[in-house]
């Protein structure tokens, strides 16, 4: 009997060692290399660690002729954008940059979010990723918090960096580094270097592996309040992107239409899994629905990472213009950052197939469960189940884990994907050595997850709990609602009481009465909302989540 607990790790080790290898063997990232290719690899991964750093290192070993990306302004393969960050990471070492420092990054989806990443994993720098749709006040709140000593971002956020009401750093010494935008004057850039010179004349030499790998900094979505920036290590080995493979189908040197921003941890994964597979990133600065469709035709994407409003808006264009785009290649349209409906979902199958996957997660948990094209054409909704090596239980307000299906109550995830902490102190709850994703939700009888709202988000009506995302997800089945939110606002008798906030599909009309006979229908009576308020378009932010603090302020 002493042995059992160890014999039962040796196992466990080995088992999950059988699983890694099935995975990677499978996606393709596993296959023949020659011995001097392999060599090249291996120091790659030895030096740098899964590191993006590692990652283009390697690739420009393995297929450096190989396209790596596709964006706006050309392509490059995998040994140019190795090259090119060697370069920059030499010339931001030149004007001052060190290990260990904190770099901020303000780009939109193009090379330069790329390798930029790239030249400040090469150096061991700290990353913190902004939201290009941020304010003023937001980005300085948020610089003033993290202090870099370098910001990279694009042209057309000069003013918000750089200007009056700019952070200009610790002494006043916060250095730039500008990705110009040929299609605006030059002469806006005054003194400021642009990335493409300092790339130009760059050292493209390989550099000594920093002593420590910097950590990446990913900034929450701030729907309730100032963005809080969530550090997290870079992975240990490969076992995350097993994890993600065994979920969801991905393959070694496909293309992917990276339309959902990298700046946010959803486009920030797939960013990871491109270099980790060897696959080409196509990338545009701004998305339009139509643009991305003609994109994936051109180029024949086979995988389309998108938060739901994107694959919204994608599905309102006219029927003759969705048929007009070849779309057979696409394989996976993979969504998150959102809560994806289950009406958006059947309606996305429908049209484009059986392709879709659904993740979710949080910025501070990473993920937790996957949802396959199965899963969503069985349980409309579901978040899926939890891929091996992720755990994901219920707990009631007392800490208790709730076990019954359709027993509702906070989830907590755990996994290798953590965060460490809020750069600004604290954390999130944890329990059992899982962390708080921050929702409430509830199992099916088959294991599948469903999140029924934030657990800040429940109402008390009445002395009644309500989670407003039923209500919004019966209303959203209505043929004439594009969109809907839900949440509640104070009433002197009620407590609370709800407040449906509803955009109609273009020439539909829906009386109040009949919206509120239709939930009534099929739900209690508490959970009927007593406002309803129709407007053009919901507020969201970069990622598809709806800014309720806005229409509360309305």
């Amino acid at each position: 009997m002493p042995l059992a607990a160890p014999l039962e790790k040796v196992a466990t080790r080995a088992g999950d060692t059988a699983f890694l290898l099935r995975q990677l063997v499978a996606a393709g990232v596993v296959g023949p290399m020659r011995p001097r290719v392999v060599a090249d690899v291996l120091k790659g991964l030895h030096e740098f660690g899964p590191t993006p750093a590692a990652g283009y290192t390697m690739n420009a070993a393995r297929r450096p002729d190989h396209t790596a990306l596709i964006d706006d302004f050309g392509s490059l393969t995998f040994r140019e954008v190795h090259e090119r960050s060697n370069a920059l990471a030499h010339q931001l070492r030149a004007i001052g940059v060190r290990e260990g420092d904190a770099l901020a990054i303000m780009c939109r989806n193009h090379r330069g979010f790329v390798e930029t990443i790239v030249a400040a994993s090469k150096l061991g720098v700290h990353q913190l990723l902004l939201n290009t749709m941020f304010s003023g006040p937001q980005l300085r709140d948020v610089l003033e918090r993290e202090r870099p000593v370098v910001a990279v971002y694009d042209q057309e956020f000069r003013g918000l960096v750089a200007g009056d009401d700019g952070w200009a750093g610790t002494d006043g010494a916060l250095k730039h580094v500008v990705w110009a935008d040929p299609d605006l004057a030059a002469a806006d850039l005054g003194d400021v270097p642009r990335a493409e010179d300092l790339i130009a004349a760059g050292d493209r030499s390989a550099l000594e592996p920093p002593t420590e790998m910097g950590r990446m900094v990913i900034l929450t979505s701030g729907t309730t309040g100032t963005p809080k920036g969530a550090a997290r290590q870079q992975p240990k080995g490969l076992g995350p992107a097993a994890q993600i493979l065994s979920r969801m189908p991905l393959r070694s040197e496909e293309r992917t239409m990276l339309a959902a921003p990298m700046f946010h941890s959803w486009g920030y994964l797939h960013f990871t899994m491109g270099f980790a597979l060897g696959s080409t990133l196509v990338m545009q600065r701004k998305f339009t629905p139509e643009g991305t469709l003609r994109a994936i035709a051109a180029h024949r994407c086979q995988v389309l990472p998108v938060v739901p409003v994107m694959l919204q808006r994608i599905l309102e264009l006219p029927d003759e213009t969705l048929a007009k785009h070849d779309l057979s290649s696409l394989r996976i349209v993979a969504l998150s950052g959102s809560a994806l409906p289950g009406e958006l979902a059947i309606r996305a199958m429908d049209r484009l197939g059986d392709v879709l996957y659904n993740l979710y997660g949080s910025t501070e948990v990473g993920w937790a469960t996957i949802a396959t094209p199965e899963d969503l054409r069985s349980a409309p909704g579901t978040a899926g189940k939890a891929p091996r090596g992720t755990a994901v239980r219920i707990y009631d307000e007392d800490g208790r884990q709730l076990t019954a299906p359709g027993a509702v109550g906070r989830i907590f995830v755990g996994n290798d994907m953590k965060f460490d902490g809020y750069t600004g102190g604290g954390g999130k709850d944890v329990i059992d050595g899982l962390l708080s994703s921050g929702d409430v939700g509830h199992f099916d009888p088959e294991g599948r997850l469903f999140v029924d709202g934030r657990d800040d988000d429940m109402i008390v009506s009445g002395g009644e709990n309500v989670f407003p995302r039923e209500v919004e997800d019966l209303i959203a089945d209505m043929p004439e609602v594009t969109e809907v939110t839900v949440f509640g606002v104070p009433d002197e008798r009620w407590g609370e009481v709800l407040r449906a906030v509803v955009v109609l599909a273009d020439g539909a009309e829906l009386p109040v009465d009949v919206l509120k006979a239709r939930v009534k229908e099929h739900l209690a009576s508490f959970k009927v909302p007593r406002d309803v308020v129709f407007i053009d378009r919901l507020p969201r932010n970069a990622t598809g989540k709806v800014l309720k603090r806005e229409l509360r302020t309305a």
